[in-house]
């Protein structure tokens, strides 16, 4: 998971004093990424901020319909952790000790099969030099095995979303960092987010995921043909064409 910047009609530091609402200045996408088959899975955008994170980590949970991940990664943002242990975990109540005073309160306690990771980048010179890994729920040797199952890396990192932000900055120019084609209008910069964000997992042939056949012949793969959810590269029409479904809770 990781969030990429973006901003509309002008940048946060720029808007007067309360103008920088949720119409005006910087526009994150908070992105949850599933690197084995290159697939979004869930984008929020707006402020970066708790809120959005937590609504993130939500619908991830209602898109795997309860599964928790193999491995969660992200960077050090401070909002990560307490919104992944409320979606994945059980609420513990301490037994009565029958000694006077008030009861311990309920503590939230991580699923077992919660394995999450932050990566804490060092740079020089704008290069990142070391990565260092901290666990923060789940053992060390439980991570490390997912990570060797893993078909997407041999290495906890978020180098995989990082990458696919900028695909999304070239298929989308507004949310590059320096143009003059940036957004204008709030609703618009988030409807078109949401196009280039979902129609590249339908229409959008990943070079690293084609394949090629016995008789020499490659197949070009999209992120959903991958995750099973397409058996074709979709034209963007086809994909336009279908109906919605929409989940309720």
């Amino acid at each position: 998971m990781d969030e990429k910047w973006a901003f509309v009609k002008k940048k946060e530091k720029n808007c007067q004093e309360g103008e920088a609402d949720e119409r005006c200045g910087d526009n994150w996408d908070h992105v949850a990424f599933a690197p084995e088959h290159r697939l979004v899975l869930t984008t929020v955008p707006g402020k970066r901020s708790a809120e959005k994170v937590q609504e993130l980590v939500a619908d991830v949970k209602q898109r795997l319909e309860g599964r928790v991940p193999r491995l969660i990664t992200t960077d050090e943002y401070a909002a990560y952790p307490q919104a992944i242990l409320n979606a994945y975990s059980t609420e513990v109540v301490p037994p009565r000790t029958g000694k006077p005073g008030r009861p311990k309160a309920p503590q939230q306690v991580p699923l077992p099969e919660l394995h999450y990771a932050t990566v804490h980048k060092t740079r020089e010179k704008g290069r990142v030099v070391k990565v260092v890994l901290n666990v923060v729920f789940g053992l060390v040797a439980a991570v490390m095995a997912a990570v060797s199952a893993s078909r997407a890396s041999r290495h906890i990192n978020t180098a995989f979303i990082e990458r696919h932000n900028g695909t999304d900055r070239n298929r989308n120019s507004r949310k590059v960092r320096k143009t003059y084609c940036f957004s204008k209008d709030w609703d618009t910069h988030e409807a078109v987010g949401y196009f280039t964000m979902y129609s590249y997992n339908f229409c959008w042939p990943v070079r690293t995921l084609g394949v090629r056949g016995e008789d020499g012949h490659g197949q070009d793969r999209t992120p959903a043909m991958v995750a099973g959810l397409a058996d074709h590269v979709w034209h963007l029409a086809e994909w336009l064409s279908r109906p919605a479904a929409c989940r309720t809770t």
